[in-house]
């Protein structure tokens, strides 16, 4: 039975239902985005709509096309794509406290470790794994959806860069990465990884200034451990 502020099991089924399938139907665009650039760098839309089924990390997979587009090496792609999703292995890490599953499930799971997820599952305490679950289905169905129609309907669109297409790469980043600038250490690793990505670019290849600004953990880590660690002293 609802509650009277309206705040019932039935009534927080329905919002996090809600919010999951909002969430699905606003990636579907990133997704088309995807088929298109995708197909535009070269990959066949067979292999573009594979790779949102088997990889399923947006940013690794913008990732990986951008950096074959601009004429990088399949390493660089790969090794780009690999870096941006260790994210999602920390993910896991915090959702395996809240989520216990069986072992054949885990695999799914696993595979719907994304940014989405996350933050809806831990946005709904008291419905987490509903939260992950309808979260984790809603975006795979939809992603996949927009990538092939993205994927089929890209040669039709011509050049990417005319509809401003080729800007959501960058702009997704700036999206994922604002909210953490709050926090200082997260401010000096950004700053140290783009000058160092900015003055690589001249002498290597595509694909690797990306990898080399991931030396900017280092000096975040060490700017933010003292700042977790607190003062060493209480007042008594």
């Amino acid at each position: 039975m609802q509650d009277d502020a309206g705040t019932g099991p039935s009534r927080r089924g329905s919002s996090v239902a809600a919010e999951a399938a909002a969430i699905g139907a606003a990636v579907a665009v990133f997704g088309a985005t995807f088929g298109v650039l995708s197909v535009a760098a070269g990959l066949t839309p067979l292999q573009t709509q594979a790779t949102s089924l088997l990889v399923f990390t947006g940013a690794s997979q913008f990732a990986a096309v951008g950096i074959i587009d601009s004429g990088g090496t399949t390493a660089a792609a790969i090794g780009s794509a690999l870096l941006l999703a260790a994210r999602n292995g920390m993910y896991g890490v915090s959702l395996s406290r809240r989520i216990r599953v069986s072992l054949p499930r885990r695999f799914v799971a696993a595979q719907l470790v994304i940014d989405e997820t996350t933050a809806m599952a831990t946005a709904h305490p008291d419905e987490t794994e509903r939260a992950f679950w309808l979260t984790g289905l809603s975006v795979f169905v939809f992603w996949n959806l927009g990538t092939l129609v993205g994927a089929l309907g890209g040669g039709a669109i011509g050049d990417p860069a005319t509809l401003g297409l080729d800007a959501a790469f960058p702009a997704g980043f700036v999206a994922l990465m604002a909210p953490h600038l709050r926090r200082r250490d997260a401010r000096v690793a950004a700053a140290v990884g783009g000058a160092v990505a900015i003055v690589s670019v001249p002498f290597v290849p595509a694909g690797i200034p990306v990898l080399l600004a991931a030396v900017g953990v280092v000096p975040g880590y060490l700017v933010g451990t003292p700042l977790e660690a607190g003062p060493t002293e209480i007042d008594s």
